[in-house]
């Protein structure tokens, strides 16, 4: 089954090719427990990933190791850093947003939480782009109605947080490669199934997704305000795959979701990749087409899937008492109503 938590990349440091057979076969078998486990009633089914999936672990590590060095979040950074002022609007804003986040919630939580002086994870947000009508100077005039983009982020949120640069490296790459399975399911789901019978291995695939996606599986954002139950979400899974094996299996489907699965892998570099955008902003948030006083030089990685879905990610670094006070909501609901 496929355990949520299940651990691939060990911790050490992987040579890019060069990697130990236990991880290339759980590599192999975390891929099948993502998609349709009865791939194992197919002959030779590792043998004919295999060479898929190393190729998928190459895409990853290197995906993962070209992200810069975190960036050091805190409030006296927060003013002479560009990235932090475009980022968040406020040291309040960014306070607000480390002081809600879920994920990091958990982890300070958790029992690393209370030990661990740093704190290191990956922040992601959407980029907006909107055209507006602004003021601008051009030498001593003032000119109003000028045709201007606006550059700001929203939907902020972490990803795995951890204590240590390496530890949220590592399971990064855990989840650009269950993002890779994510797609290869989506693939299979949405496939068009000819045959009579099919329908409900169809549905079954489709609850899948869904439990995988509301337990932040990839980089989804599904669920994304709400803690995910993962006892609850683990138990649909193995009641799904408990579902799948009662169905038999049909040699020409599970084929054509294997084709599908090695596709998928063969071609990560299409199905998930990452590009550096340049822009220079004003304080406002303003696109310039060259530096001048006030302006910022924002050095970006997007992160763009197959699907059409582009993210802003960076990782980021904090003391842990660097942060706000985290804000205990029913207190403060109990004080409200009395």
């Amino acid at each position: 089954m496929l355990w949520l938590f299940q651990s691939i990349f060990g911790t050490d440091a992987l040579a890019r090719g060069r990697y130990p057979d236990e991880l290339i076969h759980g590599a192999i078998e975390r891929a099948v427990d993502g998609t349709d486990p009865r791939l194992r009633a197919l002959r030779g089914y590792e043998k004919r990933l295999r060479r898929a999936v190393i190729h998928a672990i190459d895409h990853v590590v290197s995906l993962v190791e070209q992200l810069p060095p975190p960036a050091e979040i805190s409030r006296q950074r927060y003013g002479t850093d560009p990235e932090l002022c475009a980022f968040f609007a406020s040291v309040e804003h960014m306070q607000e947003v480390f002081g809600t986040d879920l994920a990091l919630s958990d982890f300070l939580a958790g029992p690393e939480g209370p030990v661990s002086d740093a704190i290191v994870a990956l922040l992601v947000m959407e980029k907006q782009e909107r055209h507006v009508l602004g003021m601008d100077l051009e030498g001593e005039i003032l000119r109003r109605d000028v045709p201007q983009v606006t550059v700001n982020f929203t939907g902020h949120r972490l990803l795995d947080p951890t204590s240590t640069e390496e530890e949220t490296r590592r399971l990064l790459k855990r989840r650009a490669f269950d993002h890779l399975l994510s797609l290869a399911l989506r693939r299979i789901v949405s496939a068009r199934l000819q045959r009579a019978g099919l329908e409900q291995q169809r549905t079954l695939l489709r609850r899948k997704l869904k439990v995988l996606e509301d337990g932040r599986w990839g980089f989804q954002d599904a669920g994304r305000g709400e803690r995910p139950d993962v006892g609850d979400l683990e138990a649909q899974l193995a009641a799904i795959e408990a579902q799948f094996l009662g169905l038999g299996t049909d040699a020409g489907t599970l084929k054509a979701h294997l084709d599908t699965l090695i596709d998928v892998l063969s071609r990560a570099e299409e199905g998930l990749w990452s590009t550096r955008l340049s822009l220079i902003v004003d304080r406002l948030g303003v696109k310039r087409e060259r530096h001048a006083a006030g302006t910022l030089q924002l050095d970006l990685e997007e992160l763009h899937n197959v699907a059409g879905r582009t993210i802003i990610v960076r990782l980021v670094r904090m003391a842990r008492t660097a942060l706000a006070p985290r804000r205990d909501f029913l207190r403060e609901a109990k004080r409200y109503l009395g």
